[in-house]
């Protein structure tokens, strides 16, 4: 497997200590935010790419491991200006590509768009991550890979993306509940095949059209890559739904495809992390004032 990985980042140092910005990139402390970003790159090579092995004990050699879930993976940085934490990184300068952009820090998401169009013909997979968000499965592609096979490339199963904290009041916590139909009805049918299901190791596991589409990722094989870049709304920079962010990594995968996420009963079947407790600490708070 070829991989590609598409990465927005921006942090704003002198704008960093402002508690009511609603998004990291604005606020909160920067060895956090170098964590999430370290944490986020080196998952991506831990988990797919090649340099996995077993270490024989009697023999002293050290066999690869994993052929079926690995291959080579790139991971291209996307930033404005001098706006980053690259510098801080505590990883080889080899596990990453830094492109620097002049864009609307707003918009980075869709110059990572334009990274991916651009290397189109050379990978299996194309993918787009929020800077916080940790892959921890990996058998994520093959599940893709699967649920394609089934159902073809005209469907595209997003993350459930999830946090998870010191034990206490609530564990683990998935933060993109549904929205309301409105907010996507826009963009697309919910009603256009609802629901489907498949064995999946002697269990039945439900998929249901996502009411909340967003991952803060997108993840696509080459032929769906393919597809989309001809769509005419892409790149056009459309930022209506929610927001900039939330357009970026959502609105143009949600026109394109019929999005289904793993239904709540088996939400861990694909799923990536949220670094940090920020939507987890909020649950608790309000579960404790009840």
């Amino acid at each position: 497997m070829r991989l590609l990985v598409a990465i927005p980042h921006y942090f704003d140092r002198a704008r960093a200590a402002n508690p009511g910005a609603r998004h990291g990139s604005l606020a909160g402390d920067p060895g956090k935010r170098v964590v999430a970003l370290s944490s986020c790159i080196a998952a991506l090579h831990q988990l797919y790419g090649h340099a996995q092995h077993v270490i024989e004990i009697a023999t002293r050699n050290a066999p690869p491991a994993n052929a079926l879930t690995s291959g080579v993976v790139h991971v291209v940085i996307c930033t404005t200006a001098d706006h980053h934490l690259l510098g801080s990184l505590p990883l080889p300068s080899e596990s990453y590509t830094h492109q620097q952009t002049s864009a609307d820090p707003r918009l980075l998401g869709f110059e990572c768009h334009g990274v991916l169009r651009d290397r189109i013909g050379d990978y299996d997979y194309y993918a787009y991550l929020e800077d916080d968000l940790i892959a921890r499965d990996p058998w994520f592609f093959r599940k893709l890979a699967w649920f394609n096979a089934q159902l073809g490339d005209g469907v595209l199963l997003q993350p459930n993306r999830y946090e998870v904290g010191p034990l206490g009041l609530v564990h683990k916590a998935y933060i993109d509940g549904d929205l309301d139909p409105r907010a996507t009805s826009a963009f697309q049918n919910l009603d256009e095949s609802p629901e489907v299901s498949a064995p999946v190791f002697g269990a039945t596991v439900r998929f249901r059209r996502a009411r909340n589409p967003h991952a803060g990722a997108f993840f696509l094989n080459a032929r769906q890559m393919a597809d989309w870049v001809s769509r005419p709304y892409f790149l056009d920079r459309d930022t209506t739904f929610i927001g900039p962010l939330e357009s970026a990594a959502t609105l143009g995968i949600m026109r394109t495809f019929r999005v289904y996420k793993p239904a709540p009963e088996t939400a861990s079947f694909l799923e990536i992390e949220h670094h940090g407790t920020a939507f987890l600490s909020q649950l608790r708070r309000r579960s404790a004032d009840t």
